[in-house]
């Protein structure tokens, strides 16, 4: 069996608030890099729940929290589409998204 490893890393400062973020994959080719931000979600089989890790930097500006959480469902839609082939409700989610963008007033990509 083959193992592949994800590397997070995580600075805080004296009040355990995140101050940097980094992160590597090297069999995707990704060396260490640096977030404002992550959100990561694991299933646990036994308790049949998810656990999850939400972070932010000090310096994540609120604009681009709102874009992170648009993305992010998006990709989650994406993701469950794929995953569960329920194309009405992936569909669904992407016009919340819609929805999420137009009363916080973003859209197209943030870069």
């Amino acid at each position: 069996m083959r193992s592949s490893n994800i590397n997070i890393n995580v600075s805080l400062d004296e009040n355990n608030i995140p101050e940097k973020i980094e992160w590597s994959a090297n069999d995707a080719g990704v060396g260490t890099s640096t977030a404002k931000a992550m959100i990561l979600s694991l299933w646990d089989k036994e308790n049949r729940n998810a656990m999850r890790i939400d972070l932010w930097t000090k310096e994540m500006e609120v604009e681009e929290m709102k874009f992170f959480v648009h993305q992010t469902i998006l990709t989650l839609a994406d993701n469950f589409e794929r995953a569960t082939g329920e194309s009405k409700m992936a569909s669904a989610m992407r016009d919340f998204c819609g929805y999420y963008a137009e009363k916080l007033n973003i859209s197209g990509s943030h870069k």
